[in-house]
């Protein structure tokens, strides 16, 4: 299970290491297994509808059960049923790498964290680095 605590780490480490890497202000969105919101933040400078953009690639991976790489392979190549999906879920489905599946120890899904700001891969860095400083696997 993510907590509040954890997923404040989650945060402060992913704005973290965008700020260490010198990528563009970043928004980051915590989800849990169930899809909803824990807590969010953006970087100074990052515009508001970074949200909704962190939210739907969180959102999508907890959904589907795959990070956002997997995600961005399957509307390639699946194009019809890849648009369905933002209309199924209500526009939380943005599928581009930097919505990152997070898993236990035991590796069971317990939650995503999405983030948008930079490039989709530098995104799915952030991300990566905040799932391991709150002690979590990720899955890109």
């Amino acid at each position: 299970m993510i907590d509040i605590d954890k997923a404040r780490v989650m945060i402060r480490e992913a704005l973290a290491h965008g700020t260490a890497e010198g990528m563009k202000p970043l928004a980051v969105a915590v989800l849990d297994a169930g899809g909803h919101v824990i807590a969010f933040e953006r970087s100074d400078g990052s515009p508001p509808g970074r949200f909704a953009v962190a939210r739907g690639k969180a959102h999508g991976a907890v959904m589907m059960g795959m990070g956002g790489r997997a995600q961005s392979k399957l509307a390639e190549g699946r194009p019809f049923f890849s648009a369905s999906l933002v209309g199924a879920f209500d526009g939380g489905f943005v599928p581009v790498p930097g919505g990152v599946l997070v898993r236990d120890g035991a590796g069971a899904v317990v939650g995503a964290v999405g983030v948008s700001g930079d490039t989709s891969e530098n995104d799915a860095a952030a991300a990566l680095a905040g799932i391991a400083a709150a002690g979590f696997e990720g899955e890109a």
